[in-house]
């Protein structure tokens, strides 16, 4: 027998919950893509060659994204106010996954800063000779 509360239609999340559940997804996931490509640029191989053979990168990059994550909720980044149902809406979903993907990206294009410090080693030979 359903009751009364599950024969009730669930208005889908406005398009500013939507955008709230995007940032929400999004700004964690730039900070880890940020942290990641940087430390990986700047200490890759000396982390593969040690601790990532060991601990294995995937560890050290699923520990890095749950910091992430805590700190942004530290930050005051509040959840979406949404009923369970509208959180498990497809618009909900999509959402949260496209901030994450974004994010990321984002992230990782601003973690490429260490590159602008790593000279070109083949130009300073070729300039010896």
């Amino acid at each position: 027998i359903l009751t009364s509360l599950e024969k009730l239609e669930v208005a889908p999340p406005s398009p500013g919950q939507l955008r709230h559940v995007f940032f929400h997804n999004a700004l964690p996931f730039v900070g880890f893509g940020f942290l990641d490509n940087a430390i990986m640029i700047a200490a890759g191989t000396q982390i593969e060659l040690s601790i990532g053979v060991v601990l294995g990168i995937s560890t050290m990059a699923g520990k890095l994204a749950g910091y992430v994550e805590a700190l942004a909720s530290r930050l005051g980044l509040s959840i979406p106010d949404l009923t369970p149902k509208q959180a498990d809406m497809w618009q909900t979903r999509l959402s949260a996954h496209l901030g994450k993907a974004i994010g990321v990206t984002i992230g990782c294009i601003l973690g490429m800063f260490p590159l602008l410090f790593f000279g070109d080693e083949e130009e300073k030979l070729e300039e010896k000779k």
